[in-house]
């Protein structure tokens, strides 16, 4: 009489279920990790925001866009280059180019765009915001550097709001945000630590740079980092001393 056995993993087998998690965790963490721009109140009402200072709408901008993201070891890696635009509360993307591992670029890459797009012309953007709706707000002295500190947490559990703080300079101009993601994205992920760069261009508050890391169960750490650079805001075209000046000091995504 014939037994039947259990299958046995074989190391091939192994490796293919742990790149599908990765894939899989960290294709919903890129949706977590996106910062949509979206079009604010009319001028003539900044919306002030919470830490204290009204705001300028961002109702349109370009943007050329480097995103990079890679498991610890480097063993799935990718590059993508593409330009970005607001226009009339839509959001358009076009890719330029992109290297590296074909399943980084479509499937974790692209589909961060893509999310993006889904969120911004749904006008699904507003729970994500640095807002009483969506936050508590403590004043927390200064960091090292000097630099006021506010802690931020999040009024419910939600992969789009972050638990940690944000950080302003003496002008009350948010320099950052950073913390844990306040939902992991699925099981797989855990740790999910983002840090948001904002600079004011055009005197308009931006994001210039975005930097993700995550631990995925049976991977191990991975990071993702995404860099923008302007071509115009509201209208106004950019110039290059003036995003050179708000590029991050860090090294940019290669």
């Amino acid at each position: 009489m014939r037994r039947n056995h259990p299958e046995t993993a074989t190391p091939r087998t192994g490796r293919v279920r742990a790149t599908g998690l990765w894939v899989a965790a960290f294709t919903l963490l890129a949706g977590s990790a996106v910062l949509p721009a979206r079009e604010a109140p009319a001028p003539g009402n900044p919306s002030p925001n919470v830490l204290g200072r009204s705001e300028q709408p961002l109702k349109q901008y370009r943007a050329y866009r480097r995103m990079h993201a890679a498991t610890d070891k480097g063993k799935h890696e990718a590059w993508m280059e593409a330009w970005t635009e607001l226009d009339h509360g839509r959001f358009s993307y076009q890719i330029v180019s992109e290297r590296g591992s074909d399943m980084v670029r479509g499937k974790v890459l692209r589909s961060m765009l893509e999310r993006e797009m889904e969120l911004v012309n749904s006008g699904n953007t507003a729970k994500g915001d640095l807002t009483p709706a969506n936050y508590e707000f403590t004043e927390a002295g200064h960091d090292t550097d000097g630099a006021r500190v506010v802690q931020i947490k999040p009024k419910r559990s939600d992969v789009l709001l972050v638990d940690g703080r944000a950080v302003l300079n003496d002008g009350g101009d948010l320099l950052r945000v950073e913390g844990r993601l306040a939902k992991n994205p699925s099981f797989w992920t855990s740790l999910v630590n983002i840090v948001r760069r904002y600079a004011r261009i055009g005197g308009v508050r931006v994001p210039v740079a975005t930097e993700t890391t995550a631990k995925v169960k049976m991977v191990g750490t991975s990071h993702m980092q995404v860099l923008y650079d302007y071509q115009s805001i509201n209208g106004m075209p950019v110039a290059v001393s003036e995003m050179r000046s708000a590029a991050p000091s860090h090294n940019a995504a290669r």
